[in-house]
């Protein structure tokens, strides 16, 4: 397993620490399946309108990783995460203000869109929050583990996140949901004030972030390529499931989370004991089948399978090349390099809403998980290019 029961106390620090991150992460999982359907059914406005309305909050996560970065090496990881709590909050309820009867769909949708950038702004400065603070307590040699650690709770919640927030809007609607999810980071803000900051390391020449991509983006551009499958199930999965007439609409992504969440329990360690190139060319393989899988379904069962393998696929790809970007990097550069390589996973949910959506209204629903399978393909292609690559330079 990733993390056995140990009495190390910095072990135990970091379990604490992706507990209260999976407590927080319900407030973006919850709205993933909502959002679609709330700007389909409730303000009458098309898939495309629906894929943005998920997509936008990425966006901003993209343009804000920068920035998260550096606050990460500067102030401290815990410093991020408590700003992220905070925007995941007010972003909650400013979405909230969505459901209200403002009189007019564009509107209403406007004020979704504002508050899903600020939920995506939150997103940035949690998620490498996070990350840093959790290699400052470990150590960078557990680096793999700690991503996939991290990844396990935030995809656990979202496979718990969807079936809980399609059954609160039924039973409370819109802003029922978005009220009850601005609790959950409330509640991540009071658990991580007992939890230490880890001291930061010394002010060093910090070079601009655009010459630290240009050194990750080859491992960047695989995790790009591997989150246009999840991205595609959750904005589209619920709408596939509805379209075909099948049950279990809301069992997309606790399909997804759970075989993403089994992979990083049971075989989170395999990045630092085998190498990341390794492990991520066998997951690019397996979520490109998974995709594969929900294109061709003709049952909901065969679909739920293939939204399963595809969390098989996509678990350890971000921390098997999150695992080659921190080695690629000093120590005082190491939030800046995983707020640029979490980028690549951004702009993947960014824009896989929005042009997933128009790509349904032309071929249909099924056609964007055939497109997230040829893209998982793609991913295949560059990692064993990378593999080789770097197995040519140990041997030289």
């Amino acid at each position: 397993m990733a993390f056995r029961m140990t009495r190390d106390p910095e072990q135990r620090r970091l379990l604490l620490l992706a507990a209260i991150l999976f407590i927080s992460y319900l407030c973006v999982a919850v709205a993933l399946p909502v959002v679609p359907v709330h700007v389909t059914a409730t303000l009458g406005l098309g898939n495309g309108w629906a894929g943005f309305g998920v997509g936008v909050a990425f966006l901003a996560t993209i343009l804000s990783r920068g920035y998260a970065g550096a606050l990460a090496d500067k102030e401290g990881g815990k410093r991020a995460v408590q700003r992220g709590l905070g925007l995941y909050v007010i972003g909650a309820l400013v979405s909230l203000a969505s459901g209200l009867a403002l009189g007019s769909p564009v509107l209403s949708f406007a004020v979704l869109v504002a508050g899903r950038l600020l939920i995506g702004l939150g997103e940035s400065m949690v998620a490498v929050g996070v990350i840093s603070w959790g290699i400052g307590i470990v150590g960078p040699q557990n680096s793999g583990r700690v991503l996939a650690l991290v990844g396990a709770a935030i995809y656990g919640a979202l496979a718990v996140g969807g079936p809980v927030g399609l059954l609160l809007l039924d039973r409370f609607g819109f802003t029922g949901t978005m009220a009850a999810s601005a609790i959950l980071p409330l509640l991540g803000l009071l658990a991580i004030r007992p939890i230490p900051a880890v001291a930061v390391h010394a002010t060093a020449a910090r070079p601009p972030l655009w010459s630290v991509i240009g050194r990750i983006w080859p491992h960047g551009l695989v995790v790009c390529l591997q989150g246009i499958g999840f991205a595609a199930i959750g904005s589209f999965f619920t709408l596939y499931f509805r379209d075909q007439h099948w049950a279990y609409a809301g069992l997309g992504l606790t399909a997804f989370g759970t075989g993403f969440v089994l992979v990083r329990i049971l075989f989170g360690h395999l990045p630092d004991r085998f190498g990341g190139l390794t492990v991520a060319v066998v997951s690019m393989a397996v979520e490109a089948v998974g995709q594969m899988l929900i294109w061709s379904a003709g049952s909901p069962d065969l679909a739920l399978l293939g939204a399963f393998m595809t969390g098989l696929g996509c678990s350890m790809i971000f921390p098997a090349m999150g695992r080659e970007v921190v080695h690629l990097v000093a120590p005082h550069l190491r939030g800046t390099a995983l707020g640029g390589f979490s980028a690549f996973q951004d702009l993947a949910y960014g824009l896989t809403g929005p042009l997933a959506g128009l790509l349904a209204d032309r071929a249909g629903y099924s056609a964007v998980f055939l497109t997230g399978s040829l893209t998982a393909a793609c991913g295949f292609i560059i990692a064993v290019l990378l593999r080789s690559r770097q197995a040519a330079t140990a041997a030289s």
